[in-house]
């Protein structure tokens, strides 16, 4: 049967979903709805005239996995493969990653000697929590924080540093509070299915989704890559979607159309708009989940519910540049625990991946600091009454105190990505079981991908739209 669709949502994860349905004869009709004025959600770069290019979201997006590869297939399938810069695993950026803790940068252990060596900020040798870890019994509960079960497995040392840091770097969270089940489902599976993390990643924990490499992706696994950009920043790829939906045919697309209310009429849907209505036989939302919440009808009161608990945080990004070469180190960048510095998350050394996004003439180092998330309201107050200036001097401040910079930045932008990040917290597993349920339930022709789900990285969300699409249509 010919349906009419309705995508709500034009980031990544709407504009996604709308490639994959357009590939599918059986959709008649596509029409993705955009409150904002542009596309791509918070995949957005400042392009100066320069040649300089700054990043406010997502930076650099990783290759590996099943979900790695399907976003590489689709950066290929838009014709976009001349555009990639990757950043290999024998590159600075890959091999060096910091940890600033007792207000000094430490390398974090790579390679056999990081591990058979005590290696500061750590008090005894890695090998120790690993080989420790492999006699660990199995955890009795259905879902766990991440700080207890790394806790548990590896250490409470590696929970408090490493893991802290990594999930204020990732999720900008809590590992007290975020779940190991949601955030980091190939430890949570690697435990179920071998009884250990160390052997689960050496002998796999079951297969993941199959998706076959393109011929990109077959280069990147070749090349080693451990991540890559695009020349014009990653906005380029939500441009280069949103291009072909246009020039594609059947999707209509909308932007600057806020969707005020949704209504179901037995059949399908009516989506209230500031200007009228359109009726669409399915809706898969990429909205965030409170979003969504806001404009589903009274009727489905119990879904909009567990939709609001899906927590988000807000993070302050602050692009500096400066003047010539001036960092001590060289490497990815560096993460603060949350013991450190609640407030500064950590600073990337963006001119060290990509140095491709510097400007055209002398050297500049660029950096982005990265600060707020769980600690944001606590630590800044609230989001809709802070400063530009407060933040962007906090940036500044945490440059020169972390790794000695004393000349001013000659260029910085501040942007405050207001619940920018969903937590995906402790039962968010079950939260998803009964919220999926329940739209069986009642037969309500809705899916939901986007970031609240089942995965914040770029290629998760990626991912969660052809999911959607192929839920709806079969595989394309």
């Amino acid at each position: 049967m010919q349906k009419t669709v309705a995508v709500l949502g034009g980031g990544i994860g709407g504009l996604s979903a709308c490639f994959h349905l357009s590939k599918s004869p059986q959709v008649s009709k596509i029409v993705l709805l955009e409150g904002d004025g542009r596309f791509g959600g918070w995949l957005s770069s400042t392009r100066r005239e320069d040649g300089a290019v700054f990043e406010h979201g997502p930076r650099g997006i990783r290759p590996a996995g099943a979900v790695g590869r399907n976003t590489l297939n689709m950066v290929e399938e838009l014709g976009l493969e001349s555009e990639v810069l990757p950043v290999t695993y024998d590159h600075v950026a890959s091999k060096n990653r910091y940890l600033y803790v007792g207000g000094q940068l430490h390398k974090m252990p790579s390679g056999l000697g990081g591990v058979v060596r005590t290696v500061p900020p750590f008090s005894r040798p890695l090998i120790q929590s690993v080989l420790k870890e492999i006699l660990i019994s199995r955890g009795k509960e259905e879902d766990e924080s991440i700080h207890s079960f790394v806790s548990r497995r590896l250490g409470t040392e590696l929970a408090d540093i490493a893991i802290d840091s990594l999930c204020r770097g990732v999720f900008a969270g809590d590992c007290r509070k975020l779940s190991v089940r949601s955030c980091l489902p190939p430890l949570y599976n690697a435990e179920k299915a071998r009884g250990s993390i160390v052997l689960g990643m050496l002998l796999g924990s079951g297969p993941g989704p199959d998706v076959p490499p393109s011929t990109l992706a077959k280069r990147a696994a070749q090349e080693n890559w451990a991540q890559w950009s695009l020349k014009r920043g990653l906005q380029n790829l939500p441009e280069a979607l949103e291009e072909r939906m246009r020039n594609g045919g059947c999707v209509e697309v909308h932007r600057d159309t806020p969707v005020t209310g949704l209504s179901t009429n037995g059949t399908g849907w009516e989506i209230q708009l500031e200007d009228g209505t359109i009726k669409a036989d399915h809706i898969i939302s990429a909205l965030p989940a409170k979003a969504l919440a806001s404009a589903l009808p009274s009727a489905a009161q119990p879904l909009s519910q567990q939709l609001l608990e899906i927590a988000t945080v807000t993070v302050a990004v602050v692009n500096l540049e400066y003047e010539g070469s001036v960092l001590p180190v060289t490497g990815f960048g560096h993460l603060v625990p949350s013991s450190e510095d609640r407030g500064l998350l950590g600073v990337v050394y963006d001119s060290v991946p990509f140095p491709q996004h510097n400007r055209t003439g002398g050297p500049t180092t660029r950096l982005t600091v990265m600060m707020g998330g769980a600690w944001f309201q606590e630590v800044f107050g609230n989001p809709d009454e802070v400063t530009e200036q407060l933040l962007l001097d906090r940036a500044t401040q945490a440059v020169t105190s972390h790794l000695g910079v004393t000349t001013p930045p000659i260029w910085s932008i501040v942007a405050l990505l207001k619940d920018c990040i969903p937590q995906y917290y402790l039962g968010h597993w079950k939260r998803l079981e009964n919220m999926r349920q329940y739209i069986r339930d009642h037969n309500l022709p809705l899916s939901l991908a986007g970031s609240s789900y089942d995965g914040v990285s770029v290629n998760d969300v990626i991912f969660s739209g052809r999911t959607a699409a192929e839920g709806l249509v079969g595989k394309v």
